[in-house]
This record gives structure tokens, C-alpha cells and sequence, in this order.
């Protein structure tokens, strides 16, 4: 697994497109317990993914704008990203895989 670089990012959009141009072109999301590839439909269980860092990002004034970006690396070599609210607008069936998942790291950013 390949360590991520990344520079201090202030928005979302910024680490989604720094994440994209680094080469995590696969979209996420969490469906029956397993992460699901929204571009091939595939699935992995929570043994098959490497969280290789993760970003939160706090809304000014109001909570429903706190989000996390994981980039995620799949066994077999997919890579991407799958974002989630965090604290009470979280999605459930997102944190309880995350939770599951044993590899997952979180690099230091460095400023720019």
C-alpha cells in the first residue's frame, strides 16, 4: 500500500478532487453490511479494505455539514473514496461497517 501525501485541504470538494487526481476514481457507499463499488456493483467485506487515510471536514454553523472522506483500497486493487456524515447525522449502516474494518490509517497532513 502506497502512503498518500497530502497537503492541508480546506474543503471537501478540494480532497475529493486531490483524491481523484491521485488516482481514486471508484465512488462507495455501504450496501447490506459490504462496501459497493458504484462504477463495477462489486462488493467487499470489511477483511477486503485498507482505509489508507480519512479527512473530517466540520460545517461552520451547522452540524449537519460535518463529513468524513475515507480513501479506501480494496484487495484486489480498486481504489476511491466514500464519504459520510459524522456525529448524529451519520449514516448507521456506514459506521457500523467502518467499524469493522481493520486496517485503517491516518496520515499526517502537511500545510502548505
Amino acid at each position: 500500500m502506497k502512503a498518500i501525501a497530502i497537503p492541508y485541504l480546506k474543503t471537501l470538494v478540494e480532497c475529493v478532487n486531490k483524491m481523484v487526481t491521485d488516482g481514486y476514481t471508484e465512488d462507495f457507499t455501504v450496501a447490506d453490511g459490504k462496501l459497493k463499488s458504484l462504477k463495477t456493483e462489486k462488493l467487499y467485506s470489511p477483511a477486503e479494505v485498507s482505509v489508507v487515510n480519512f479527512f473530517r471536514f466540520e460545517g461552520q454553523s451547522d452540524p449537519q455539514d460535518n463529513s468524513i472522506l475515507y480513501a479506501i483500497e480494496t484487495s484486489d486493487g480498486a481504489k476511491g473514496t466514500l464519504i459520510d456524515a459524522y456525529g448524529p447525522y451519520a449514516d448507521e449502516n456506514i459506521s457500523k461497517f467502518m467499524t469493522e474494518v481493520e486496517k485503517m490509517e491516518k496520515k499526517p497532513r502537511s500545510e502548505k
